[in-house]
């Protein structure tokens, strides 16, 4: 038994420290072009910049998400959340979308936009993706700590690999050399319409999960304001897809579902 209560013990361990470990991960793979090693993702990006590329003020948030990761990695490390169940189910998780965004930087850096950066960006997306479905159907009303330090974050970085997936399939078509011709504004339109109809599914069964609203805004207004400018269909589609988040939002929102996201503990 008391073999089995050891390796327990180095299990919670471990899962505790993967998510505080890939987090720095994801924060110093970025400045590897620093040291000479590989080129900065931004030149890379530039390299295939399509017209639903971000303006680049977008990139900024990118601050605000690595901020995020960090306190949900040390949030959940801390004793007094050992045996929190959501932190169980977020752990692993959340240690992989940190880890895929490493390994997405690090390819990235050294062989641009390609087709493996799509398998990579979808991967981590992927995990994610479960975390943000694991917050829609929690049951128990979230704690002060669980709805910052967790819901927070780690729905903000959910929704911009949504909208970063989207433009990582763009570049990479451009990457290999498939373009669209004189067609291309429209199917840019067209992928930002059914970037912003997958996003308002996901909101509406999420009960309009505010962060992850917020920042795909965010990002269809960095289209808007670059790709937007140059090509009116791309304008439009940057429009339609923000009208869509924001009316799913609402509904999600609706018949009292805000309790989900800011009701305190015991006041459902």
């Amino acid at each position: 038994m008391a073999t089995v209560s050891a390796l327990a013990d180095r299990v919670s361990s471990l899962s505790r420290a993967a998510p505080l470990l890939c987090a720095v991960l994801q924060i110093l793979t970025p400045t590897l072009p620093a040291l000479g090693i590989g080129q900065p993702i931004g030149d890379q990006s530039d390299a295939v910049r399509t017209l639903i590329t971000p303006a680049g003020w977008a990139f900024s948030i990118w601050g605000a998400l690595y901020t995020g990761s960090l306190v949900f990695a040390v949030h959940q490390a801390l004793p007094s959340q050992r045996d929190s169940m959501l932190a169980r189910e977020l752990r692993w998780l959340a240690a992989l979308a940190f880890l895929g965004n490493a390994l997405w930087a690090l390819y990235t850096q050294s062989a641009g936009l390609t087709a493996l950066s799509v398998v990579i960006i979808f991967f981590t997306l992927a995990c994610l993706l479960r975390i943000f479905r694991t917050f829609a159907l929690w049951r128990s009303p979230f704690t002060a700590g669980e709805r910052w330090c967790a819901v927070l974050p780690l729905s903000a970085l959910a929704s911009w690999l949504s909208v970063a997936s989207i433009v990582n399939v763009a570049a990479a078509l451009r990457f290999h050399g498939v373009e669209g011709g004189s067609a291309t504004p429209m199917i840019a339109a067209a992928l930002l319409v059914i970037g912003g109809l997958i996003a308002a599914g996901a909101l509406i069964s999420s009960f309009g999960n505010p962060p992850f609203a917020l920042v795909f805004l965010w990002a269809l207004a960095a289209i808007y304001a670059a790709g937007g400018q140059q090509a009116t269909p791309v304008a439009l589609g940057a429009g339609l897809a923000a009208l869509l988040v924001i009316g799913a939002t609402a509904i999600g929102l609706r018949g009292g579902r805000t309790s989900h996201w800011f009701a305190a503990p015991g006041r459902r």
